[in-house]
């Protein structure tokens, strides 16, 4: 391990996701960085990180200012959900008012390739829509925030997968709810299309390999899938995973100048 010659670079992770649980793992013990990750708290049991952490929200791009400013943070990592569209806007607005480095953990977004049925849509309202009158039994990986459209669509009988289950009453009619957490392998989402006998899968264009094995799952189906196009990315710096918002903070590191005194 690296033996600092200056001091630590006070790395603030924005996470809640797999890239930014293993950044967090890479950075842990590392005498370069204090770094910690904050967790917007949605999650009543978490993936608990080995480095500091920090749980709840900052109350606005105000409150998240006032925290890299108390707290003396030289770097901030986005490494939010790719739906988690506010808090990468407050990120940028509140690091600009700091003069703090930011960089976005962008993982790619899954795009159409060969004999794939899918349907993109704009938002959670158009998807419900795109279901149809006839009845279907319906897989949704959506969260748990996002289910009120398709309860107004009480025909189908919807398979909810969510970390956490959802309130009742924002649940469809008609619906059974699984308790998980991804990663899920190919062969548990053949059983999950096959057990609950699903016919179309909702899902967010969320990207990544943690969760894309239910999109092989509904090609050998062949089962199509209504996505929901992600939303625009903050303006700023990015890398397509953790490795490199790593090599970002170890340049960093040696290029402390480019930050405010450490």
């Amino acid at each position: 391990m690296p033996t600092p010659t200056r001091k630590p670079i006070r790395t603030l992770i924005l996470g809640g996701t797999a890239e930014a649980s293993a950044l967090a793992d890479a950075l842990h013990g590392d005498p370069r960085f204090e770094a910690t990750l904050s967790l917007a708290g949605v999650t009543s049991a978490p993936l608990l990180p080995r480095i500091a952490l920090r749980s709840g929200g900052f109350g606005g791009v105000d409150g998240l200012a006032a925290y890299l400013r108390d707290n003396r943070i030289d770097a901030v990592v986005d490494a939010t959900h790719p739906f988690a569209g506010r808090i990468s806007a407050h990120a940028v607005a509140a690091c600009a008012m700091q003069q703090v480095a930011l960089l976005r953990i962008a993982r790619p977004a899954w795009s159409l390739a060969g004999e794939d049925r899918w349907t993109e849509v704009q938002d959670m309202e158009a998807a419900a829509k795109a279901l149809g009158r006839r009845p279907l039994r319906v897989l949704l990986t959506v969260g748990r925030r996002d289910l009120a459209p398709f309860a107004a669509q009480p025909q189908h009988f919807y398979v909810i997968r969510s970390v956490e289950p959802p309130p009742d009453d924002v649940l469809p009619k008609r619906c059974r709810v699984i308790p998980a957490r991804g990663p899920f392998r190919l062969e548990d989402e053949r059983r999950l299309f096959a057990t609950h006998r699903i016919q179309v899968l909702v899902t967010k264009n969320s990207g990544g390999d943690a969760a894309s094995a239910k999109l092989a799952a509904a090609k050998e189906g062949p089962f199509p899938v209504i996505f929901v196009a992600r939303p625009p990315e903050p303006d700023g710096d990015s890398v397509p995973d953790w490795k490199g918002a790593l090599a970002w903070l170890q340049r960093t590191h040696q290029d402390a100048g480019t930050l405010r005194a450490v």
